[in-house]
């Protein structure tokens, strides 16, 4: 059978590619909905050896889509299950799984460069990102796809030929004005976003990263706002509990009477809407004594909209779990680690049932319908519905990209977008994009460095490296991590401190950025690589002499330009003189902001996605928002 279909490979797509595929060693990032059927397309084309990374475990909502796995798989590895599956139908390729987090240490620059193809299969934006700058970190060619709904798209990525993932801006989650999510919740997602943005980061991560709430302060809330902070106050009094009997009941009683007895006393504030009705927790809990006794049928019935009592039964399962898991990241790292701290993902059970009760009760609380877990799953998750269709037919594309990325024919990669509403076609195809020149990512220098994080201080960064082996010298320049700036010239109090406590750790990204006025250095991207120097030597591997970098200088800022006295940018002058492909199917990105007689874009009703119609039928095209 085997050999049968390698003769099909080879009539269908010819000896040398087919030897190509053979030999290709690939890795694919996330086994879920786009995963499962990417597998069975890599296992079956014949691609030689699939490497898969997937965290998550099976859930039962996923089996109305994931075809490679059961209803026994449920609680097991994406990953592990996957490759079991998947071995079935080619067992001459080889595949290998990891049931682990894409953002680990051991998957390292040197282990990213071993792969002649990255896909992408992800559902979050910060993974997809990491593995973008992986890869062009370590020049490997990355096919990333997504889905939303019935929409997908396709996008080839390469090195300084094509646009990377963040070459366009992402979305910014939609947000929250603070005094309605803490004071004035009127629809069920603001008592979600409340239980996860604030009541779960004050107790157990970083209080201070409030996002998606709108803090902006003017003359009508700051009085609320500056009130709101004195609560804040109080819960991080009540972290110091976490873990004791009394620490449930203390924070029921915080934010469930205390604060919602404070906000009822506001009379003007409910003229014209209900009061909250605060609760008491020992009232609550002997009413719950029938829902205690059910408590794992309650919490493994997440389709159900649980009572209050069952809310209250669930809220205190799931703090005794988080203050566990809490109390052993302090032991690890320290009370004050970055890493000491939980923080929400729709797939973590704890988290989500944590925000799941307190959302519901404080829904209770204010005459707000409940949900079920799964339900906020969706809505705290911002989950879109995911549709099998679209994708195989996603999958599908990606495998058809991948022959042209393993041929060398960048030129002929093509963006694709699904666009099942679209009046004039299902794919609509499109050239792939050029880098953008400004994009924080791809747009930088990059190169990577060999560190002793046991031993390497900040200063060692700065002088042995930065200013001798890069060449900046004495220029001014500053040092930024994913934590922020580390080091200017007026900002030196991090010098003598570890690289380690600073955050930057195997894999971390440092960017140095040139300051001078005159002849300056595009940004320069350190991927920090964690590797055992000499104590002999100085902690920092040096480049080789004949490795030193040659680092490309920002073109000079055109002058404007003025016109019967309007200011025009030189190069939307020149732009505008131009004539315009007309093939082209959407606007390029310098194209935003320049009207066209041709062409009128509408907003489709239910989603995030502009269809871009011509007058000539049949070239009908479509942007989606990947987020």
């Amino acid at each position: 059978m085997a050999l049968d279909r390698d003769i099909y490979n080879r009539q269908s797509f010819g000896p040398t590619l087919n030897a190509s595929i053979k030999k290709a060693q690939v890795l694919m990032v996330g086994a879920g909905g786009i995963g499962c059927e990417l597998l069975k397309n890599l296992v079956l084309t014949g691609f030689g050896e699939v490497h898969i990374v997937d965290l998550d475990t099976i859930d039962l909502s996923n089996l109305n889509r994931q075809f490679l796995f059961r209803h026994e798989h449920i609680k097991k590895s994406k990953a592990e299950i996957a490759k079991e599956a998947a071995q079935r139908f080619n067992p001459n390729v080889t595949i290998i799984a990891y049931h682990a987090n894409i953002k680990d240490a051991q998957f390292n620059l040197k282990w990213f460069k071993t792969f002649d193809l990255v896909f992408n299969a992800l559902d979050n934006l910060e993974a997809r990102r990491h593995v973008n700058r992986m890869c062009l970190a370590a020049d490997v060619p990355l096919i990333e796809s997504g889905t939303t709904g019935f929409n997908g798209q396709v996008q080839v990525i390469k090195k300084g030929v094509t646009a990377c993932y963040d070459c366009t801006s992402k979305e910014a989650p939609k947000s929250f004005p603070v005094c309605t999510i803490r004071s004035t919740p009127s629809q069920p997602i603001h008592c979600i976003v409340w239980g996860k943005s604030y009541l779960l980061n004050e107790i157990f991560g970083a209080s201070e990263d409030q996002a998606v709430l709108d803090t902006s302060e003017d003359g009508d809330n700051s009085d609320e706002i500056a009130e709101l902070k004195k609560e804040s106050e109080a819960l991080r009094k009540i972290r110091e509990s976490v873990g004791t009997e009394q620490f449930p009941q203390m924070l029921f009683d915080k934010v469930f009477n205390q604060d919602v007895a404070r906000l009822r006393s506001m009379e003007d504030m409910w003229k014209s809407r209900r009061p909250p009705e605060p609760l008491q927790y020992d009232s609550v809990l002997r009413q719950a004594s029938e829902a205690n006794a059910a408590k794992e049928s309650i919490i493994q019935n997440g389709q159900k909209v649980w009572s209050l009592e069952e809310n209250l039964v669930v809220f205190n399962d799931s703090l005794s779990r988080l203050s566990k898991r809490i109390l052993d990241l302090k032991q690890q790292h320290g009370d004050n680690s970055p890493q000491a701290m939980i923080s929400f993902d729709k797939d973590d059970e704890d988290t989500l049932d944590f925000v799941a009760a307190s959302a519901n009760i404080r829904s209770h609380v204010f005459g707000i319908e409940r949900k079920s877990r799964f339900d906020i799953k969706q809505m705290a998750g911002n989950i879109i519905p995911a549709i099998a269709t679209t994708n195989a037919i996603v999958a599908g594309l990606c495998v058809l990209e991948s022959f042209k990325v393993l041929r060398g024919e960048f030129d002929k990669a093509q963006e694709v977008f699904l666009t099942p509403f679209a009046p004039q076609r299902l794919l609509a195809p499109d050239r792939p994009r050029a880098p953008n020149p400004d994009c924080p990512i791809c747009g930088n220098f990059q190169t990577s460095v060999s560190v002793d994080l046991s031993r390497a201080t900040l200063n060692d960064l700065v002088e042995d490296f930065v200013k001798l082996q890069l060449g900046f010298g004495e220029r001014d320049f500053a040092v930024n991590s994913d934590a922020g700036l580390l080091y200017d010239p007026d900002e030196t109090d991090n010098l003598e401190k570890l690289l380690s406590e600073l955050g930057i750790n195997q894999n971390s990204f440092v960017t140095i950025v040139d300051e001078e006025e005159e002849d300056t250095f595009i940004n320069v991207v350190l991927n920090i690589q964690s590797s055992s120097v000499e104590n002999t030597g100085k902690p920092i591997k040096g480049l080789e002499p004949d490795k030193a970098p040659e680092i490309p200088r920002k073109p000079k800022k055109q002058p404007p330009v003025e016109a019967n006295g309007i200011t025009l940018d030189i190069r939307q002058r020149r732009s505008d003189l131009e004539e315009r492909p007309k093939d082209l199917k959407r606007p390029r990105e310098d194209e935003n902001d320049m009207p066209s007689m041709k062409k009128k874009a509408k907003m489709a009703a239910t989603d995030d996605v502009v269809v871009l119609e011509e007058d000539e039928p049949g070239t009908g095209a479509i942007t989606i928002d990947d987020d």
